[in-house]
């Protein structure tokens, strides 16, 4: 049974998707607890693959019998499963999100919207798991085609945002299947672990660096890397407030995680490091990412596309950590981006309760919530904390890790380049607070109703989060050391 545990995963979120639209036919009103009852049993699972990792070490699951290089491999070995457990919750905490904030002049097609939120969940599911570039490839459009749609369905200007992105994002697609086409023109295969055994003796090749170069620019545009980054304030800025959240704390993130897989896994750590120097132009796209995303920030009156923009910085820093080649900036990498999907979903998750609770959707409104909302307050300083990276939060142990893994590959430009995103950050978390408190007499009609619960639980989950993995960061980065590194590293 352990080892049908990948399937079962990626199953879940599918056959619910699948077959939401029938039974909720005449329900409508069952396509919510569905939809969380789906994605907490996921979350169950997904910490009993971990477990099954930990002790029995990667599972590699082959669908239909076929074997390997001619079928379809899952491989759920420590770095997926980590993933796994991290994408199943925030999944599940958006879903639960949703059922607050999901427009209403939706009518029947709420199912439908749903059914796209738990095909999104799945698809990425699959890229996590994908053991073959292909099939990586697939699941990258599933998961965008459920992007683009969960994005227009607010209309107006969302609309021109998530055709922009539909444009940027085929682009990005058609760029890493041109790659992998290079590949499997050099190599004869589109298996990861069956590729590996190759690549060594075709270095020279230069279709074979012709072909990671269009997978990187290809993924690039996908994890929104500066710069390659201009759908993505305006997609999660005018995207429903239901949305925002799962977009912003995963798509990109596994987006990075399918790089991590290709340069790491697929062409091999000695190779990146001696052979195709690669990781430096990952490290230097990541420091130019990490400044330019939070200057960007710092500039922004509106508060989704502060943090949509303060995300763009935090994909650089992930980079850097990555691109220095050892095993403790790729650990400390890792464990970033845990944290930073944790924190982007809490900063959507505020401006969604900011905005359907308050109105507010500048900074300048800000003190509205001032005195009338001290917990909403409250949860913003610890998300800030982690943002700015200050201890006792995870965001600054992974900072940490990532400065040590640079200094020990004497990259002293990344280190300068994570202290001066830190103080950009610093500076517009600043702006912000000043905002709050310099008008916290500000008075304003708060929705009927009180405040929902799904809102405070979102938030309150993330709060803790933050703090949590910042006290357990020594645990969670030695799992990492231990189980998630890749070989030869």
């Amino acid at each position: 049974m352990s080892h049908q545990l990948p399937a079962i995963l990626f199953l879940l979120p599918l056959f619910a998707a699948i077959s939401m639209p029938v039974v909720c036919l005449k329900h409508r009103h069952w396509s919510y607890p569905i939809s969380v009852a789906t994605l907490a049993v996921m979350v169950l699972v997904s910490i009993l693959n971990l477990q099954n990792v930990i002790h029995h070490g990667e599972v590699r699951y082959v669908f239909s019998g076929w074997t390997v290089p001619l079928g379809i491999e899952w491989v759920a070995d420590g770095l997926a499963s980590v993933i796994l457990v991290l994408l199943s919750a925030l999944g599940l905490l958006g879903v639960v999100f949703t059922g607050s904030t999901s427009p209403k002049d939706l009518g029947g097609r709420i199912v439908h919207y749903y059914t796209l939120i738990l095909l999104l969940v799945s698809a990425l599911t699959g890229i996590v798991f994908a053991g073959d570039l292909f099939n990586l490839f697939v699941f990258l459009e599933v998961a965008a085609i459920s992007s683009y749609a969960l994005i227009g369905v607010a209309g107006g200007r969302a609309l021109f945002a998530a055709f922009r992105y539909l444009v940027l994002g085929t682009l990005g697609a058609s760029l890493y299947l041109l790659g992998v086409s290079y590949l499997y023109a050099v190599t004869g295969t589109l298996n990861m672990s069956d590729m590996v055994d190759k690549l060594p003796f075709l270095l020279s090749s230069k279709a074979l660096v012709g072909g990671l170069i269009f997978m990187f620019i290809g993924l690039a545009i996908k994890m929104a890397l500066v710069p390659f980054h201009s759908w993505l304030p305006e997609a999660y800025t005018y995207a429903p407030e239901s949305i925002s959240p799962i977009l912003a704390s995963l798509v990109t993130k596994v987006a990075l995680l399918a790089w991590f897989r290709i340069i790491y896994w697929v062409f091999n750590a000695s190779i990146v490091i001696n052979d195709i120097p690669i990781l430096l132009l990952v490290a230097a796209l990541g420091t130019l990412a990490t400044v330019i995303g939070a200057s960007l920030a710092l500039a922004q009156r509106d508060l989704k596309m502060m943090f949509a923009y303060g995300g763009i910085s935090h994909i650089g820093i992930i980079l850097i950590g990555i691109g220095q080649g050892n095993q403790t900036g790729f650990a400390g990498g890792v464990f970033y981006l845990l944290n930073d999907a944790v924190m982007q979903a809490g900063l959507f998750f505020f401006a969604g309760v900011a905005f359907c609770q308050y109105g507010v959707r500048t900074i300048d409104d800000l003190g509205r919530v001032g005195k009338q909302a001290p917990w909403l307050t409250g949860s913003l300083i610890v998300m800030a904390l982690g943002m700015v990276g200050l201890p006792p939060t995870g965001g600054f142990f992974g900072k940490w890790y990532i400065i040590l893994g640079a200094l020990e590959a004497g990259n002293y430009v990344s280190v300068a380049a994570v202290l001066l995103s830190t103080l950009l950050t610093l500076a517009y978390f600043v702006k912000l607070f000043e905002c709050i408190f310099r008008q916290s007499s500000t008075q304003l009609d708060v929705q009927s109703g009180g405040i929902p619960f799904p809102f405070k639980l979102t938030l309150g989950v993330t709060t803790a989060a933050i703090i949590i993995l910042g006290l357990f960061s020594g645990p969670i980065v030695q799992l990492l050391l231990d189980h998630a590194l890749p070989p030869g590293l």
